[in-house]
């Protein structure tokens, strides 16, 4: 990518592997009635197939799934049952099914899927929150990544790793394994109550793929932009995120303690209905504030009592150099410096180029606009443009580690990499 000068280039590429798996609940297609005329569905057709099996037929077939698929998920034979329950009601009567009937029917009502196939790009990060056994000058941290798989729907993986105190960024290797979460809380019918879900704590990080789930999130859970919360001396970390249902898109919030249980939120108002939401790190004048883009092309700030309902909101940003002409967005949550809230934002400019730039805030108001970037930070150049959506560089946010920004950014909607930037010299290319 083509960089100021004063930004150093990591050399980290993450880049989708088709190799890291899930399982997902398969729904075979329905038959029109006038093509096939029955009282069943094809699920009961299955169903009604498994059980004409014998007993020694159908052992050898689940001891032969087994074999095929059991290095590449955890406690399968746990989930065919599940899978099986979860069916029963679309089932018609039937005889009671055996412990190894139930598992087999399970695992024809599920299907392998790779939700980094495509595409593994804009991340966003945070400090983790477990230090231990860190060295003095360094952070460990959490990368979050959307993910992209078959039929362009989106996840939300994650990755850790370390920032040395030189300022250089390691990542840690990603387990073999991945896997959805439990859903503690029932899906409304709507999908406008929030959802809790969890992982095992034995999982590793990299493992956890938060899959979507309600209908609005149908198509993907897109962006998310993380943010370290700090209110009355207690961290909790909250993301922002797009979820699109395939017709629509709306707001939503992640909320976190520990990146193992979750709760996902729906957000309300007018402010919410477009996408790209970043929240402040505290509370500014005793409430949330947030920076989100309501008409496709400005950034307004926007305050909230309760977090969850967003309305209004004043501009403060609009297009006003040529590489960001078409539109604006921010590319995560403010940055808090000494002199002011540091805001990333991506700039749209001919030929639909992206690139990243930057926005100075003032700490008490920020309304008030300090300075911003006249020329990019980050943008793509001829040698490295090429990829799933071209000329396309992208933040879903940063973070400060001593005198540096950490940016971790996105390529061509494809893979990702880091730059890291001394904030002295980031501050002196914007103008008042």
């Amino acid at each position: 990518m083509s960089q100021s000068t004063f930004l150093n280039r990591q050399a980290l590429f993450l880049r989708p592997d088709p190799s890291r798996v899930v399982v997902r609940p398969f729904k075979p297609a329905t038959e029109p009635r006038d093509l096939n005329p029955t009282d069943k569905t094809r699920a009961n057709h299955i169903v009604d197939r498994v059980l004409a099996l014998d007993l020694q037929t159908a052992e050898s077939m689940l001891a032969d799934i087994l074999e095929n698929f059991e290095g590449r998920h955890r406690n399968l034979l746990a989930t065919f049952e599940c899978r099986a329950e979860d069916m029963e009601d679309a089932f018609t009567p039937h005889t009671e099914f055996t412990k190894v009937q139930r598992q087999l029917v399970g695992a024809y009502f599920l299907h392998e899927y790779s939700f980094e196939a495509s595409a593994l790009f804009n991340p966003s990060i945070v400090a983790h929150p477990d230090q231990s056994g860190v060295s003095p000058g360094s952070r460990r941290f959490i990368l979050s990544l959307r993910a992209v798989g078959e039929g362009h729907v989106s996840s939300l993986t994650f990755r850790t790793g370390l920032i040395k105190a030189d300022g250089s960024v390691e990542i840690e290797p990603t387990a073999r394994l991945a896997s959805t979460p439990k859903i503690q809380t029932p899906r409304s019918v709507t999908g406008d109550e929030p959802v809790k879900l969890s992982f095992s704590a034995q999982q590793h990080i990299s493992e956890r793929v938060i899959f979507p789930i309600t209908p609005a999130q149908s198509n993907g859970i897109e962006d998310a932009r993380f943010v370290a919360f700090e209110d009355s001396g207690q961290t909790k970390f909250y993301a922002t995120y797009t979820a699109y249902s395939g017709k629509a898109i709306r707001s939503e919030l992640l909320e976190t303690d520990d990146f193992i249980s979750f709760r996902m939120t729906p957000l309300r108002g007018s402010a919410a209905r477009n996408k790209g939401m970043g929240l402040f790190p505290r509370k500014v004048d005793a409430q949330y504030a947030m920076i989100g883009r309501q008409d496709n092309e400005n950034l307004y700030l926007i305050y909230s009592d309760d977090l969850y309902t967003w309305d209004g909101g004043q501009l403060i940003l609009s297009p006003k150099f040529p590489w960001e002409f078409v539109q604006m967005g921010n590319c995560g949550s403010p940055i808090e410096l000494d002199e002011g809230w540091l805001l990333l934002t991506h700039g749209v400019g001919p030929v639909r180029k992206y690139a990243i730039g930057a926005a100075l805030l003032d700490k008490s108001d920020p309304s008030k606009v300090l300075a911003r970037s006249r020329e990019p930070l980050v943008r793509p150049e001829p040698s490295e443009r090429e990829g799933y959506v071209p000329n396309v560089v992208y933040t879903c946010g940063a973070m400060r580690h001593n005198d540096q920004i950490i940016l971790p950014y996105a390529v061509c909607d494809t893979f990702s990499n880091f730059s890291t930037i001394k904030i002295v010299d980031l501050l002196l290319t914007l103008d008042g």
